[in-house]
């Protein structure tokens, strides 16, 4: 399963990438308007632990929802949880990446279609999400990980995934790596233009 493979990677790296993270480096912001790095490493370990809920009690043929209290609940942890120190940030993330992996690693051959209630999918559905946001994320730290590194497969599967938010008929050019960012609401490092030259990039719709 290359997209397992593909988190476990992501995972490894972005514990490598906080190793030299400090206090200072936490309270920083990041590339999300009103987040700092400590919002957007909160968020990774937050949603960490609910997919893994979603996978053990898929495990059990159960379901549950992803969110103690829903968005509004989510985000109150994510405040609470974003002023902790760097090291506590990190251990977060890394532990409870960790205990993902580990849910992923008792599901059977036949489970992974179980359903969730994340997004009405199954567990399979939990991996290419952690797949989204481990890779968009770890660029949003601004710690040198940035779209341009994203992997060709991804960067495919993501304008994919965003493509309901393009209005019907716009064709953009450029670099992939761009295109993918652009279609994530991200900054992009190269320049983009809509086919024919004409005309400015279109007004994204809502995330899909």
């Amino acid at each position: 399963m290359s997209q397992l493979d593909d988190v476990h990677a992501g995972h490894a790296r972005l514990g490598v990438i906080l190793d030299d993270l400090d206090d200072v480096g936490a309270r920083q912001a990041s590339a999300l308007p009103g987040w700092t790095r400590g919002h957007v490493l909160t968020h990774l370990a937050e949603h960490a632990r609910a997919l893994t809920r979603q996978v053990e009690f898929a495990i059990e043929g159960r379901l549950v929802d992803f969110y103690d209290g829903g968005a509004a609940g989510r985000n109150a942890v994510i405040e609470a949880g974003s002023g902790r120190p760097a090291a506590e940030l990190r251990a977060d993330v890394v532990s409870l990446s960790a205990a993902l992996e580990s849910a992923w690693a008792r599901v059977r051959p036949d489970g992974w279609a179980s359903p969730v209630r994340y997004r009405n999918g199954t567990v399979l559905d939990t991996v290419s999400s952690r797949w989204r946001e481990v890779e968009i994320h770890t660029a949003d730290l601004l710690l040198g990980y940035t779209s341009a590194d994203w992997a060709p497969e991804f960067c495919d599967y993501l304008v994919e995934f965003t493509a309901p938010r393009v209005p019907e008929g716009v064709e953009v050019q450029g670099a992939l790596t761009d295109i993918a960012a652009w279609m994530a609401g991200r900054e992009t490092i190269g320049m983009l233009t809509v086919a024919g030259g004409v005309g400015a990039l279109p007004e994204l719709g809502a995330w899909p």
